[in-house]
């Protein structure tokens, strides 16, 4: 979908959920940028604060692309921010920090990432925001919480939650290294899900109550939800990765890899027949789950690899799901670019490079179809300050005269 398409073009009448909602984010990188580039496509209006010096850490990512003044924007920060405004305010002056508790009150939501305690010590923190906006929802993301963390303290990447959660140690075998980052930005965007529920909330709750709240989101606590099997699956006596007996594995098909998930006996018989082993039924190998594991890689493998050698991998998925089978085909990044089901779904929007490149940048669409609600059109992502004299002319009432004297004291740009 390109930028500015309109997928069910009948809803657009019928506006968004969160019209009207108004979120003030001083962000950067990836979790909160990604929470709040959903509330904005679920129709909240967001301003994003960043630096004067350089914005928002994502937009020096790569790889990058130019702006129309030359500036890098990189991958990062080009995949969570669409629909947003940009204005920039230098936090660590007096200045700055009075021109975000004077805008604070024109807006329902303020959002923050920075480490635990440092929107505090800039004085934009909750209590701060509190005082001068009694009804705000404030919204802080961080890795280990505003509460008694032992890592309190420590700064905090995606990568970092995700170890602490437990999943590599669960998924590396031997003296192998742990597999990094095996899912992309599991620790940002999880994160950012349980960011946006959390809004969603407060934002019920002060339809009923009238008062604002904090909310507290942490990585790691987000990372121990999401691989909720890690802690579960030890109080229950499995060890060092075990996932029970279960047929969760990868086989190979003509043309690559496609996963299989078994668990239940009527989808092992399924199986059995499909590939052309209906005895596995009545075998007395099989006759228990842990069976399947115990013989997968001495029977079932080899009969399963043997099926499929003459199949693509999308084939034999499409054969084991018509048997009542889950199974999923192992795409590769530009088979995930071709698929018809992410065309079908809209699930990648086309932002046009402003430095010349023919190939369009792809960011995921919107996950979250509602069947009255317009998908779509995104905006671009701002570049960086373009809005800064808009917004504070509109919002503060700030003439010429009084942003040129902000800018040249770099309190804004």
């Amino acid at each position: 979908m390109r930028l500015g398409d309109i997928a069910n073009s009948e809803a657009v009448g019928n506006g968004r959920p969160l019209d009207g909602v108004r979120v003030l984010a001083l962000e950067q990188m990836q979790a909160l940028p990604w929470a709040t580039q959903l509330l904005a496509r679920l129709g909240a209006d967001v301003v994003k604060v960043e630096s004067p010096d350089g914005g928002d850490q994502g937009r020096s990512s790569l790889p990058a692309m130019a702006d129309p003044e030359g500036r890098p924007v990189g991958a990062t920060f080009l995949r969570t921010n669409l629909n947003k405004r940009s204005i920039c305010v230098d936090l660590k002056s007096a200045a700055g920090r009075d021109l975000v508790l004077a805008l604070a009150p024109r807006f329902d939501v303020v959002a923050e990432n920075f480490k635990a305690g440092t929107a505090d010590r800039l004085g934009v923190g909750w209590e701060d925001l509190r005082a001068v906006h009694p009804a705000c929802i404030y919204l802080s993301v961080s890795g280990f919480g505003h509460g008694d963390s032992p890592y309190r303290d420590w700064p905090a990447f995606a990568p970092v939650v995700e170890a602490m959660s437990g999943i590599y140690e669960f998924k590396r075998r031997g003296d192998d290294p742990p597999v990094v980052a095996p899912v992309g930005a599991l620790g940002d965007i999880g994160t950012a899900l349980f960011a946006v529920v959390g809004v969603l909330a407060a934002l019920r709750h002060r339809d009923r109550t009238g008062a604002g709240q904090h909310v507290d989101v942490a990585m790691l606590d987000s990372l121990v939800a999401i691989t909720d099997l890690v802690t579960n699956f030890w109080s229950m006596g499995l060890r060092g990765g075990q996932l029970g007996p279960l047929i969760m594995h990868g086989f190979r098909a003509g043309d690559g890899w496609f996963v299989i998930q078994v668990g239940r006996e009527h989808q092992f018989a399924r199986m059995a027949e499909l590939v052309g082993h209906p005895e596995w039924v009545d075998d007395p190998r099989f006759a228990t789950r842990q069976g399947w594991i115990d013989h997968l890689d001495t029977v079932i493998r080899p009969a399963v690899e043997a099926w499929a050698a003459g199949l693509t991998m999308v084939d034999a998925c499409q054969a084991m799901s018509g048997a009542g089978v889950a199974a999923g085909p192992c795409f590769s990044d530009e088979q995930v670019v071709a698929d018809p089901h992410v065309a079908a779904r809209h699930m990648l929007v086309e932002v046009p490079r402003t430095d010349g490149v023919e190939q369009p940048v792809l960011v995921p669409g919107n996950p979250v179809k509602l069947s009255a609600v317009a998908d779509g059109p995104d905006t671009r992502v701002p570049w960086l300050g373009e809005h800064t004299d808009d917004v504070l002319a509109t919002e503060l009432g700030l003439d010429d005269a009084e942003r040129s004297r902000l800018r040249a004291d770099g309190v804004i740009a």
